[in-house]
């Protein structure tokens, strides 16, 4: 066969960058549209008032994690209009008439669509992390009312809790308290080496309690061997200590930064951190492993994408080709969130559940483009 010019393939490598770029910011714009819209009906339930400019500062910073998304999506679309637009004039029907193959014209393709999501890994997704962190503040603060309860770091787990029953602690009474503890127990729902700082309805210290461990109960913490201290007295050391709370197990865990909130370069150091603090890690590391298989998804999306537009004009009915194509990338989107799924719950192997769907497009579209191809 005849071997592929650089400029011939630098030529069809910008067609499929650039179109691909440009349908990604179709999708944004459109996408965004109806972020600020479910935004301004969210912000409509709300009694204090926020001004349209916030609404749209947040569908901004929202929209760099919602691309993460729909990259896939661009890439196919981008690919199947290129190769359309290529074929109805003729340019492929000329290369393969000298002798070109179908891998050959694709190949630049298929490069580019690496190369792009390597990028977008490494430099978009650090930025997307940021973006998506403080929009998640901004919605806490002026939406849903939530601040985050839970803080997990290489010294610990930190807890915070305000606006609780009142805790009686000697002849003082404390409205609000923060925990820390080195690491939690999940199977029975007990903290180790915990300290406690306890405060009234004006923040001020009250004292502090410093316990091996600290059981989470319906409704209490049950401190073994605490010790009680205040800024005035001497400690004094009691063999149990219920203190009321209104924690629940869900809420801890529905507390922790969303895999979103970290870059790609911080996924690792984090997944550790949670492991040693006794927590489990799997949506953590689900996320890490589906973002170093996005190059891969997006090549498999590419030769997806040839799969429904390379049809020869003379043979009619590509409009229904290109639908049929969309169709199948909207089935795989919700496989793909299925294996996901099953990932996260465990049931799945995590590698597995985060590689599988790009090496399904990746080997179902080769196999078919071969058949197409090679016969």
């Amino acid at each position: 066969r005849l071997r592929l010019p650089m400029t011939l393939s630098f030529y069809i490598g910008r067609h499929f960058m650039l179109t691909v770029l440009a349908t990604l910011a179709v999708m944004l714009v459109i996408v965004g549209l109806i972020e600020l819209l479910e935004l301004v009906r969210r912000a409509a339930n709300v009694t204090r008032p926020i001004g349209f400019g916030l609404l749209i500062e947040m569908t901004l910073l929202k929209l760099p994690t919602t691309a993460e998304k729909i990259y896939p999506f661009a890439v196919m679309i981008g690919g199947m209009i290129t190769l359309t637009r290529l074929t109805r004039t003729s340019e492929l029907v000329v290369a393969r008439a000298a002798g070109v193959s179908v891998w050959q014209f694709l190949l630049p393709g298929v490069m580019g669509a690496l190369v792009l999501g390597t990028f977008l890994v490494t430099v978009m997704n650090p930025i997307a992390a940021s973006t998506i962190t403080r929009y998640e503040r901004i919605e806490g603060k002026y939406i849903t009312g939530k601040a985050s309860l839970l803080s997990v770091s290489p010294s610990g787990l930190w807890m915070r809790q305000s606006g609780t029953e009142t805790i009686h602690f000697k002849k003082a009474e404390a409205n609000e308290y923060i925990i820390h503890a080195l690491r939690m127990d999940q199977s029975n729902y007990t903290l180790e080496s915990v300290m406690i700082l306890l405060f009234d309805s004006a923040h001020h210290f009250i004292g502090r309690i410093d316990a091996p461990r600290a059981q989470l109960l319906k409704g209490q913490w049950r401190i073994e061997n605490a010790t009680l201290s205040t800024a005035q007295g001497l400690p004094s050391v009691v063999p149990e200590f219920l203190m009321p709370t209104q924690l629940t197990l869900s809420q801890i865990q529905d507390s922790f930064s969303a895999p979103e909130t970290f870059s790609f370069w911080q996924l690792p150091g984090f997944i550790s951190v949670l492991e040693k603090a006794g927590f489990s890690a799997l949506q953590h590391r689900l996320h890490f492993h589906s973002l170093m298989a996005m190059p891969l998804l997006l090549a498999g999306m590419l030769l997806l994408s040839a799969v429904f537009a390379l049809r020869p004009p003379r043979r009619g009915r590509t409009g229904i080709m290109v639908v049929i194509g969309l169709a199948a990338g909207f089935m795989l989107y919700f496989m793909t969130n299925i294996i996901y799924a099953l990932g996260a719950s465990g049931d799945l192997p995590i590698v597995l559940a985060a590689w599988a769907p790009s090496l399904i497009v990746m080997m179902a579209a080769s196999a078919v483009l071969l058949h197409l191809e090679d016969g």
